[in-house]
């Protein structure tokens, strides 16, 4: 890689099936299964993407997807699809492994964005093991907190034991909005957002070349533009609401892309603001990352 070059690439994880209604909230089936295809139990496909940046020797990965460390049943019952970690498959088709990650940034704790941080389920090893030996994990306080101190509605969302082995690896950090990572020619701005779940950290992304937005379930797919359009699993939907419309206005003033970690086909798109409909439509649909050209 030449020293002043950036590298983007949008990675597969693990899919899974979600119940089409939880993923679109109040919006009626008839509307929402225009953007999604249900099957005849109402499960819409879920992509699971990360997201990779390459510069010089940093290797920065947002997020890790499910990954494969549930046991059988609990990957039944949870609907992910492959049996074996597709994430760590994808990482080695760009020539890496998982010991080459210098940076793993997660927007929050929920099982499906943090569970490829787990070795692979197998009937003969107790208790979870962590990947990733070099990296450093990033994550917000206040949802690193409350995946130790849940509720009800989101209990199952969070994976027992993953705080306290984060914390016992001596790598974590905790961020912060407002904060910034700055590596060479690519600083990341984080932005804390409420409304999905507390402490949820966005990822703004600035080079010399591109600009993107790691969205986490902001918006975790093109359907989710939409301001009205929530999910059901979101904690505070009107918060998230207003939300989607104060980033989504610097998306557009900015002409950054904004990635999505969920969308069952696309992995990025940039924004439109329709003056006359007065809202934000997704636009320049991309399914890879390879056109994204960077400069320094």
């Amino acid at each position: 890689m030449e020293k002043s070059s950036l590298r983007f690439s949008a990675l597969d994880g693990n899919y899974m099936k979600l119940d089409g209604g939880a993923m679109f909230g109040n919006a009626p089936k008839a509307l929402w299964s225009r953007w999604m295809q249900p099957d005849d139990r109402n499960m819409i496909n879920i992509g699971s993407r990360a997201l990779l940046i390459e510069i010089q020797d940093h290797k920065i990965l947002f997020e890790t997807g499910p990954g494969a460390y549930l046991s059988p049943d609990m990957k039944k019952r949870f609907q992910v699809i492959e049996d074996h970690h597709v994430l760590l498959e994808s990482l080695n088709k760009k020539g890496l492994g998982h010991e080459d990650i210098t940076h793993v940034i997660l927007s929050h704790l929920h099982f499906d964005h943090a569970g490829g941080l787990l070795r692979q389920w197998e009937d003969t090893r107790t208790g979870l093991e962590l990947l990733f030996p070099k990296a450093q994990f990033m994550v917000g306080k206040t949802n690193f907190e409350r995946s130790r101190s849940t509720h009800m509605r989101d209990k199952a969302s969070f994976i027992p034991g993953l705080a306290t082995l984060l914390e016992e690896s001596r790598r974590l950090r905790f961020i912060k909005g407002n904060d910034r990572l700055i590596l060479n020619d690519l600083e990341i701005e984080f932005i804390e957002s409420q409304g999905h779940t507390p402490g949820m950290i966005l990822s703004y992304i600035q080079t010399k070349g591109v600009k993107m937005l790691f969205a986490g379930d902001l918006a975790p797919g093109h359907p989710w533009v939409n301001l009205s359009i929530t999910m059901g699993y979101d904690r505070f939907p009107e918060g998230l609401i207003n939300e989607k419309r104060q980033v989504f206005q610097r998306i557009f003033k900015d002409d950054a892309w904004i990635f999505y970690t969920h969308d069952n086909t696309y992995a990025a798109s940039k924004l439109l603001f329709d003056e006359t409909k007065k809202r934000f439509q997704p636009v320049n649909l991309i399914k890879d990352l390879n056109q994204l050209k960077t400069s320094g």
